[in-house]
């Protein structure tokens, strides 16, 4: 069954639901650490699962500016690593049924593609959208990682303190899914972990089981960590050894906790900034990320 934007196809009858939760993990904008990824990626291979609709991408993706990898082999393509985007019903650690939205960012047609999510949440009785990000910040690895939480209703961010008041970013699809869910009446919030900037292009699995616990949190779903909480120890361990061996990376790491602990005693600062210096303006903010994604594209081609 095509929906009326023409943009998916359900793949079967669906189970009734009891007010699920959807969490969309898609990626393409800013995942740090590849923390979407390996979220997204722990639940499929750990939890049951099916996919309930695919997205028709050739009407979403720029595949010039993200090609999809092929596989030559001496004389010949071997493969062709299609991307897809869709919907799987999951069922949690103790049986309870939740909707994932996975696959890449869409380029094109935001607005269609943000109806007809919409009209797949009122189809579903889906009662709260969670979206998953992951941004490069000026924190050390041998603390904990930190979350920035958002939300379409301040009830629905439990005791999250806020992060910084006001700031100009790029825009993306699932942030702004979750604005146009809330200027609709429906309750959708989002989590963004904090990585590391010197390890934001390398798998950061600490990163991603934050995530998934704050989902598990907010929203009461028994999610798998234990495979990412290892992955992380084997990650953290290598880091370890890799600064205590540079002196210019042990310093920057030095000088890192320094600010973090600064911070945690209520100096003035924020995590992006030094102590002593003002918040990061939105020009600064913008052209960070926009720095990530730079470097994410030369890393793609």
């Amino acid at each position: 069954m095509l929906d009326p934007h023409g943009l998916y196809e359900m793949t079967g009858d669906l189970p009734a639901l009891d007010s699920p939760v959807l969490v969309q993990a898609l990626t393409g904008f800013v995942d740090a650490g590849s923390a979407i990824q390996l979220a997204r990626e722990n639940l499929l291979e750990n939890l049951e699962n099916e996919v309930v609709a695919t997205f028709d991408l050739d009407q979403l993706l720029d595949y010039r500016s993200r090609r999809p990898p092929m596989i030559f082999v001496a004389d010949h393509f071997e493969s062709y690593e299609e991307p897809h985007l869709t919907l799987h019903l999951v069922k949690d650690q103790l049986g309870t049924p939740f909707l994932l939205l996975a696959g890449p960012e869409p380029d094109l047609q935001w607005e269609r593609f943000i109806a007809a999510v919409t009209g797949l949440i009122d189809r579903l009785g889906v009662r709260v959208t969670v979206g998953l990000n992951a941004i490069p910040m000026a924190v050390p690895h041998t603390r904990p990682v930190g979350v920035t939480a958002h939300a379409t209703d301040k009830r629905l961010l439990g005791d999250h303190e806020p992060w910084l008041q006001r700031v100009q970013v790029p825009a993306s699809v699932g942030n702004l899914l979750e604005f146009r869910l809330g200027r609709s009446g429906r309750d959708a919030l989002g989590y963004a972990a904090h990585v590391p900037h010197y390890l934001a292009q390398t798998a950061y699995p600490a990163a991603a089981e934050l995530l998934l616990d704050s989902v598990s949190a907010n929203t009461g779903l028994a999610l798998p960590t234990g495979a990412l909480r290892e992955s992380a120890k084997q990650v953290r361990d290598e880091v370890d050894k890799q600064v205590a061996d540079d002196e210019q990376a042990g310093r920057l790491v030095t000088s890192l906790e320094a600010q973090y602990d600064a911070f945690l005693r209520g100096r003035q600062g924020n995590l992006l900034a030094d102590s002593d210096s003002p918040l990061p303006t939105a020009e600064e903010l913008g052209a960070e990320l926009e720095r990530f994604l730079a470097e994410q594209s030369r890393d793609d081609g």
